[in-house]
This record gives structure tokens, sequence and C-alpha cells, in this order.
């Protein structure tokens, strides 16, 4: 996304370690949500709520869309995320058949569930291509350690409204399952979790755990040695979630990688402060910070409950040796 552009519904294409090159459809505004998980890599949520609106027009959002098929950019799959809870937008089923009618390219819809309760949001996700619901914990005391739901929210409830979606669905249902550390990795909670899923009967189960930067210091992540046990205990169609392979397209574009290092040269900088310098969505900003800390050119602290980002002492040695 450029610079002098309007701040755009569509960010990417982006490589997905699910989906391929996803091109993604922002539906609600930053970090409104029904949940606020310790793992999100999006930081709090600042509106936490369970009411569906119509927060951005469909003619808007694929309009902007259009304009981003016209690209030759590889694009497997066109997918409603973004930074907030995408089925709090009340067009939701309106935008996906709209999308359908664009384009062949299939829709994934990717949503912590919790307005599955909902038999209106089952109908809306019904047109998509690929529906993917993440389930964190099965008892309620887990449940709000974890995700940290609106008051209004049951896991039990959730659940029901997983299996009530699975009956009527046609399309492929991934169940993500994202694992942290001595909050949901428990033998009682993981066998908890495998009765829900034989419930749910989803096309895959997937776990994840939180590998990219949080603004909570205490989440840890699973080793991949913990992560095989529990894929095995969990079954045949278990999935541990690969790191993406960048492959046929470039993803990252080097001036953009430059742009970033030079406006964190000047101070630290958390993510929004990137997104809104540079005019790139925050799920695109987080890609390149995710590269730029892989190649060790920065690092990151939390500061204040917020995660800021600086240049790597390397990176720095390396820019002197250069001027």
């Amino acid at each position: 996304m450029g610079k002098d552009k309007k701040v755009s519904y569509i960010f990417g294409p982006v490589p997905s370690r699910r989906l391929g090159f996803s091109l993604g459809v922002d539906l609600v505004p930053f970090k409104i949500c029904t949940v606020d998980c310790i793992y999100c890599q999006l930081g709090k949520t600042t509106c936490k709520t369970v009411e569906r609106k119509e927060y951005a027009a469909p003619s808007e959002i694929l309009a902007d869309l259009e304009r981003a098929l016209a690209s030759s950019r590889r694009i497997d799959y066109v997918t409603l995320s973004g930074s907030g809870e995408p089925t709090l937008n009340a067009k939701t089923g309106e935008i996906i058949r709209g999308i359908k009618k664009m384009t062949g390219i299939p829709v994934a819809v990717l949503t912590n569930g919790t307005l599955l309760t909902d038999r209106v949001v089952r109908e809306e996700l019904a047109s998509a291509d690929l529906v993917v619901p993440s389930l964190d914990a099965v008892t309620q005391r887990v449940f709000e350690e974890i995700n940290r739901p609106h008051p209004s929210l049951a896991v039990e409830n959730i659940i029901e409204g997983m299996v009530e979606f699975s009956k009527m669905y046609k399309g492929k249902i991934w169940l993500e399952i994202m694992l942290v550390q001595g909050v949901n990795d428990s033998r009682e909670e993981l066998e908890d979790l495998r009765n829900a899923a034989q419930k749910i009967k989803p096309d895959k189960i997937q776990l994840n755990t939180p590998v990219r930067p949080t603004q909570e210091e205490h989440v840890k992540v699973l080793s991949g040695e913990r992560l095989l046990e529990i894929k095995e205990f969990f079954g045949d169609n278990c999935e541990i979630i690969a790191e993406f392979e960048r492959k046929e397209q470039k993803a990252y574009l080097e001036n953009v990688e430059n742009e970033i290092l030079t406006l964190i040269s000047r101070r630290p900088v958390t993510s929004e402060d990137i997104s809104s310098s540079l005019g790139f969505h925050i799920n695109e900003v987080l890609k390149y910070v995710e590269s730029l800390q892989k190649e060790k050119k920065i690092t990151s602290r939390i500061h204040q409950g917020k995660r800021y980002f600086q240049k790597s002492s390397l990176e720095n040695a390396l820019s002197q040796t250069q001027h």
C-alpha cells in the first residue's frame, strides 16, 4: 500500500503459513474484537464488544478489492481477517457474496469463532470456501485466562455454535488451537480440547504457538518437541502450522524494509507507529518486522505494556561501517 494512498481495507498479498499468498480484507477498525487474547501480536483490544455493526460499506470494500485483484501478483486466497474480529461486521455475508461474484479465487475467513453462536453469522459464513475458527480452551476458567473474552461469552456456547456450523457448512473447516506454555497445555485441557474437536469434526486441526512478538511478557511458546507430542495426541488430521517458505513471488519489498529501518534508527517505535508513519496496514507491517527480526536487523523490547522495535547492535555496527 503506497504512502499517498488512503487507508485501504485490503492488504497484501502477504505470505501465510496456511494459505500461501493471502490477500487480506479487513472488515473492522483496528482492535475491535470480542476477545483480548494474551498472545495477540496486534496488542491489546481497544474496544471489546459483541455488537455487530456495518463498520464499512460493502461497496467501498469491494471497490478496494477490485483494484487489488487487477494486479498481476499471485493470490491463493482472499482472506477476511485483519486487525479485529471480522464477523463483527454486520455485512460479512454480503461482502463474501460480492467477492464470490468478482473472482474465482477461494474465500477464507479467519475468525475467533465466538459469534458462531449466532445462526445469522453461521449462515453468512456458509458462502466462504474455508473457515478457520480458533478454539484455545474448553473450560471457562482457561478461556477467560487466555482469551479474556467479552463478559457475555461462554465457551460452552461457542463450542456448540461451532458444532452447529460444522453440521450445515459445505466448505472446509480448519480448527486452530493456539497453545501457550503453562496456560492451556495441561493434559486435562488437551483432553477436553480433543473431545471438543471430535464433536466439531474439522477437516484439519492446526496447532500453533505464539512465535511472533506479543505485548505480554509472560506468554511462553511451546517447544517443537512438545508440539509434536500434542500433534500425535490429537491424531491423524492434526498438523503443526509450519513456517512459510517464500517462493515464486517476492512478498517483501526491499525499499519498504529500508524505510522501516530508517524509521527505527531514529528512535524505538511500535508496529502501530510504523503503520501510521509509512501508510502500511498493520498486518503487512508485522510481516516485514518478522522478516527483519529473523535477519537479526532489528530487536524488540516491552516498555509500559507496549512492544518497541529498535535496530540491532549488529545492524548499527554495519551502518556505521558503511558511512
